[in-house]
C-alpha cells in the first residue's frame, strides 16, 4: 500500500471518528437541555384540546402531502404550539433535508432554538433564512394562533430579522442586534410590526449608551396608532416617551402577571430601570418574572439572560 493511499485511509478514519464524536456531543447536549422537554406554560383544557386536534390535522395533511413544504411547515408549527419543542426541532431538521432552500423552515426552527435557549443554533438558522430571502419580495406569514380580528400582522422577512435581532440581543451582541433590527425596521410596514421592532431597537440603543439616537426611534410612535396584537410594546414605547408613567404601566402588567403579554411589559420595565441606573429595581422585576411560569415568552428569556450577566 503506497503512502498516498495510507494517508487517504487515515484521513477518512479520522473524519469518520470526528463526525461520530460531533454527533455524540450534539446528542449529549440535546439530552441535557432541560428546555427541550420542559412542561409548557399552563393553558386551559379547551385550548389544549384545540391544539391537539389541529396537530392531528397537520399530521394527516403531511401524510397526504409529504412533498409539500407548506404541509411540513405547519406540522412543525403545530408540534411547537403545545410545547413539543424537541419533536418540532427534530421534524424541522428532517424537513430541511427535503427542502433545503425553503427559508421558512430555518425561520421556524430558529424560533424554537430560541425557545430552548440554543442561541448559537438560532443565529445560524436565521442568518441562513435571511440569505435565502435576500432580494426577494416579502410575504405575509399566516398566524397559527390568530388574534381577535383574525388579521395576520407579520411577514416572513420581518420574523427572520426580528428573531435574529433577538438572538443577538440575548447573547449580548448589541452591535449585531442593532444591525438586525435596522433591517427589521425596513419591513415593519404596519403599526404592529413598527412598535415591536421599535421597542427592541430602542432598548438595544439605550444599552449601547446611544441615548439621542434611541430618542429618534420614538418619533413615529403616537397614542393614536391602531394596534391589533402588540399593545404591550406600544405602551412601553409611550412610557419611554414620557406619556405613561412606569408605575402605572407596572401596575397594569402585574394585574395580568400570568399572561405572556405581561412579561413583555415587565421585561421592558426591568430593562428600562437597568439602563437608567436603577439596578436594584431591575433585578427585583426580573426575579419576579422568573418566579412565574411563562418561560417560553421572549420577555422571560431576556430577563433570564440579563440575570446571568448581572450575577
Amino acid at each position: 500500500m503506497d503512502s498516498v493511499m495510507k494517508t487517504t485511509i487515515l484521513f477518512t478514519l479520522l473524519l469518520t471518528a470526528t463526525s461520530l464524536s460531533l454527533g455524540q456531543t450534539t446528542a449529549q447536549s440535546n439530552s441535557s437541555n432541560p428546555f427541550l422537554d420542559r412542561e409548557p406554560p399552563p393553558i386551559s383544557a379547551e385550548a389544549k384540546r384545540d391544539m391537539e386536534a389541529k396537530l392531528e390535522e397537520a399530521r394527516e395533511r403531511y401524510r397526504a402531502q409529504p412533498n409539500e413544504p407548506e404541509a411540513a411547515i405547519w406540522l412543525g408549527r403545530r408540534l411547537a404550539y403545545p410545547g413539543r419543542f424537541r419533536e418540532a426541532i427534530d421534524f424541522y431538521t428532517d424537513a430541511i433535508k427535503k427542502f433545503p432552500r425553503d427559508a421558512r423552515l430555518y425561520r421556524h426552527r430558529g424560533h424554537r432554538y430560541l425557545t430552548t435557549r440554543q442561541f448559537a443554533l438560532a443565529i445560524k438558522d436565521l442568518k441562513t433564512a435571511a440569505r435565502l430571502t435576500k432580494g426577494k419580495p416579502d410575504e405575509l406569514e399566516p398566524d397559527g394562533q390568530p388574534n381577535a380580528r383574525n388579521v395576520p400582522t407579520s411577514t416572513l422577512q420581518f420574523n427572520i430579522w426580528y428573531h435574529l435581532g433577538l438572538a443577538y440581543y440575548l447573547t449580548g451582541s448589541n452591535a449585531k442586534a442593532l444591525a438586525a433590527y435596522r433591517e427589521c425596521l425596513k419591513v415593519s410596514n404596519s403599526p404592529d410590526r413598527l412598535v415591536a421592532t421599535s421597542h427592541w431597537l430602542y432598548m438595544t440603543l439605550r444599552r449601547m449608551n446611544r441615548t439621542e439616537e434611541a430618542a429618534t426611534v420614538l418619533a413615529p410612535i403616537s397614542g393614536q396608532m391602531e394596534i391589533i396584537e402588540n399593545a404591550g410594546y406600544h405602551r412601553l414605547l409611550l412610557m419611554y416617551k414620557g406619556t405613561i408613567s412606569a408605575e402605572s404601566l407596572q401596575a397594569e402588567a402585574l394585574k395580568e402577571a400570568s399572561s405572556p403579554g405581561s412579561y413583555s411589559i415587565l421585561y421592558g420595565l426591568g430593562s428600562w430601570y437597568l439602563y437608567n441606573g436603577n439596578r436594584t429595581e431591575a433585578i427585583r422585576v426580573f426575579q419576579q418574572m422568573l418566579s412565574g411560569s411563562q418561560w417560553t415568552s421572549f420577555g422571560y428569556i431576556a430577563a433570564e439572560a440579563d440575570m446571568k450577566r448581572l450575577r
